[in-house]
């Protein structure tokens, strides 16, 4: 069971969801898995799994990467806004993080693209996202026909990049004996700076667990 918040709440979470996720990466599985939520133009939840591909501490970001034109990139050209939760139940600790949402710059997408292996990008290529399907085998000849063609490699279609999840409210939660657990909030105001946001100071409180 890992210890407490400190009793004196950090001014700034984002170094402290830093050690967090590296402390889970060295003791669970698919520790970077994160469940991401967005919200339809008709106010209806939607969420589903995808996996961090990296944390920008200093900046205040999430990133992660997938086809724009699915039904979650459809949600984000709306209302450009998620919501991010990971939970680790084998070491007892929980981030949830909400804020606004923007595009990963071309360069950040086509760098991760380039480490995906040749048979991720050919399903990626091949995979219209969120799209109504015939049957797997025109799945699976979709991807064999998007192999064939492009057997110098797979080019990142436009389509598919990075979104940045902008890190607005952070709360962290710690399990505790009796269910009695540990809980606090962060906040901060966010301001438009480019093709990005900074931020406020942050203000922190603990919430009933």
């Amino acid at each position: 069971m890992k210890p407490p918040l400190p009793e004196v709440l950090p001014e700034d979470p984002l170094p402290l969801v830093e050690s967090w996720l590296a402390e889970a990466a060295a003791a669970v599985r698919n520790a970077t898995a994160m469940t991401q939520a967005t919200v339809t133009p008709d106010g209806r939840p939607a969420a589903r799994m995808v996996i961090c591909r990296g944390f920008d501490a200093r900046a205040g970001w999430f990133v992660f990467y997938t086809d724009r034109d699915s039904d979650k990139g459809a949600q984000l050209r709306a209302v450009p806004r998620a919501a991010l939760v990971f939970h680790w139940d084998a070491v007892e600790r929980q981030i949830r993080v909400d804020g606004p949402v923007t595009l990963a710059p071309d360069a950040d997408s086509d760098r991760y693209w380039s480490t995906r292996p040749p048979e991720a990008r050919a399903a990626a290529a091949a995979s219209r996202q969120s799209r109504p399907l015939a049957s797997r085998a025109e799945l699976l000849a979709r991807v064999a026909e998007e192999t064939e063609r492009a057997r110098d490699g797979v080019e990142r279609p436009m389509r598919w990049g990075g979104y940045r999840v902008w890190a607005q409210r952070v709360e962290l939660w710690v399990g505790q004996p009796g269910r009695v657990h540990d809980r606090a909030r962060w906040s901060r105001d966010l301001t438009q700076v480019g093709v990005g946001y900074a931020g406020g100071p942050w203000r922190a409180t603990r919430l009933m667990p």
